[in-house]
């Protein structure tokens, strides 16, 4: 992913509205992040733990959505979660549903979209294995860390496409 600054940030969310994306919280470390290791930039909002947004690259021009965490009841330490844009499996808490309200007319009638996501949005690492879980160990699997990017550039595309 390319570096991206505040302005590309707060400009690309495409289901809040202009006010929301000029409030939101932003990470903190954004000039020091490993840009070439990322597939997008996802972080949980530091002001409102339930929020989280997930910005990426789509044909060119970036596309950011705002997100919702739900706060299901805390698992067991030995029961895992699988993040669904990455595969990695977590022990505890390391997988959230996270939902995203749809654009356009579905958006303003309610409707939303819903992914099991890693908690922290690190994706990008768990799949270079930048990045170690908790617990969880890694799931042994016979493609390479390419083929592992190209899914989780699919599994993302995917989802930002069901958002709109």
């Amino acid at each position: 992913m390319r570096p991206v600054t505040e302005r590309d940030i707060r400009t690309s969310f495409i289901n809040c509205s202009k006010g929301e994306a000029n409030r939101l919280g932003l990470p903190k470390d954004l000039a020091d992040l490993p840009w070439d290791d990322l597939d997008f930039l996802g972080w949980r909002d530091p002001g409102a733990p339930e929020r989280a947004y997930l910005i990426a690259e789509r044909d060119g021009p970036l596309v950011g959505i705002a997100l919702r965490v739900t706060s299901g009841g805390s698992r067991g330490f030995t029961a895992r979660s699988m993040c669904s844009l990455c595969l990695t499996t977590h022990t505890g808490g390391g997988v959230a549903l996270m939902t995203a309200r749809r654009t356009g007319e579905a958006g303003r009638q309610g409707n939303s979209v819903g992914q099991y996501l890693c908690t922290d949005l690190s994706c990008s690492l768990y799949t270079r294995g930048k990045k170690d879980t908790a617990g969880a160990g890694v799931i042994d699997e016979s493609l390479t860390s390419e083929e592992k990017v190209a899914r989780i550039r699919l599994n993302l595309r995917s989802f930002l496409n069901k958002v709109g």
